[in-house]
């Protein structure tokens, strides 16, 4: 029997256009109803290079249903290379022309000597989120554009990075920048697809890299899995976003030692960022400490990648103790277990339980039987506002919906994301106390 889903944090996999949209000069085209094209492509990711109110859409109707609409999706696609000014151009489809049995990829293989690259995915939000989404989207562009690139020799020292999912996490672009600030002062070369200016030139360099670092608890691995089957380049997972010093600085040996870098100069650029981080910790001691109502517990409610990385900076760095943790983009049951694994393994033997759900109306039950000896932090999206607020608790707001603030450049990730994540959440407890 069909349930009533409250509050869910994800969309359809038709959402990826996100992911194409990030690329600069990536064009999506829509092989979908207009209500679906114009619900996923606005939501919340901006313009770009280009505005998501131009973006191609076959615009599936009555008819197509009945007679299918593989001559429209020919037909926008054909116009589309005529008319944007883009360098990749790739195909999403929708729930309606799956069902139907429209041939997407034969059409699609029409347009395989056009002047610029056509690809096709298959996204009907029956098959999955964009979660999921963001990684067929990613697959398609491997197997369809990359592997057909001529053969170019390693670049010694060139990593590309792979992480935050585009547009849907509010601090995604910021997030990867840091990412990459990292990965530069180890001596290495990022190279990240995604976000301003990027665009073809880094995507075409992709399997020139030295070796591909995933930082991401279960999002992207499959695709770091097939790079490496098709290109022969090794890859790194470390699944933890490093916020703040502890988690930082294990991030940067982590990544130097793989690289076989030179570990007494990695120590000297950790030693370097740690005096700068706690300089400013010891310095707003009484701020964090003698603050009556600050949280001693928290629980997040957010994506895998969020969750863990903030649980270990307020576990690790911060000392606070964990509640319930929930994980709600619906991951997969493959990866379920091995993610619980990451939340056993913090420092001094504490551990968190874990909680799958995409049911809001279910996790604020929850939260609202669970004990946190005081106020209780809540780290999660808007939804999670109301219920801190029912619980005399602090909030802040880390995910998707987020209807909070406005996040132009903004980062949690490295040593000054660390910071900054203090920074708002403190700024919360101010304004609401006082």
């Amino acid at each position: 029997m069909a349930r009533i889903l409250d509050e869910p944090r994800y969309v359809c996999a038709l959402g990826s256009s996100q992911t194409v949209q990030a690329i600069h000069r990536a064009v999506p085209v829509f092989h979908s109803g207009p209500g679906c094209a114009s619900r996923v492509a606005g939501n919340g990711s901006g313009t770009g290079y280009l505005a998501t109110n131009t973006f191609p859409c076959s615009n599936i109707g009555e008819t197509e249903v009945v007679f299918g609409g593989e001559g429209k999706l020919r037909d926008i696609i054909a116009n589309s290379l005529k008319v944007i000014d883009g360098d990749l151009f790739v195909v999403l489809s929708g729930c309606t022309t799956e069902i139907v049995g429209d041939d997407i990829e034969r059409i699609v293989g029409e347009f395989r000597d056009a002047e610029k690259p056509v690809i096709a995915v298959s996204t009907p939000g029956f098959k999955g989120t964009n979660y999921e989404g963001h990684e067929w989207v990613m697959d398609a562009i491997v197997k369809q554009y990359l592997a057909r690139l001529p053969k170019r020799e390693k670049i010694k020292g060139l990593v590309n990075i792979w992480g935050p999912v585009p547009s849907h996490d509010p601090y995604w672009l910021g997030d990867l920048r840091e990412l990459e600030n990292l990965v530069r002062e180890l001596g290495l070369t990022p190279n990240i697809i995604f976000g301003e200016h990027r665009g073809m030139e880094n995507l075409d360099r992709v399997p020139q890299a030295e070796f591909n670092l995933l930082v991401s608890p279960w999002i992207g691995l499959g695709n770091v899995e097939l790079l490496e089957k098709t290109f022969g380049t090794p890859y790194l997972h470390y699944p933890v976003l490093p916020i703040g010093a502890r988690e930082s600085s294990a991030f940067l040996r982590a990544v130097a030692g793989f690289a076989g870098l030179d570990m007494d100069a990695v120590e000297a650029l950790i030693t370097r960022h740690e005096r700068e981080y706690y300089y400013y910790i010891e310095r707003s001691v009484s701020i964090f400490f003698e603050n009556r109502t600050a949280s001693k517990m928290f629980s997040t409610v957010s994506t895998a990648s969020r969750a863990l990385a903030l649980a270990r900076f307020l576990v690790n760095d911060f000392g606070l103790m964990p509640n319930k943790q929930y994980i709600t983009e619906n991951v997969p049951p493959e990866h379920q277990e091995r993610i619980a694994g990451y939340f056993r393994d913090f420092n001094y033997g504490i551990k968190a339980e874990v909680v799958f759900s995409t049911d809001g109306y279910l996790i604020h039950r929850q939260i609202e039987e669970e004990y946190y000896a005081g106020p209780p932090l809540i780290a999660g999206s808007i939804f999670e506002k109301q219920i801190a607020k029912k619980l005399s608790g602090n909030f802040v707001c880390v995910s998707a919906p987020f209807q909070q603030k406005v996040v132009l450049h903004s980062s949690y990730a490295g040593y000054h994301g660390g910071l900054k994540f203090l920074e708002d959440l403190y700024t919360g407890v101010y304004q609401t106390y006082n």
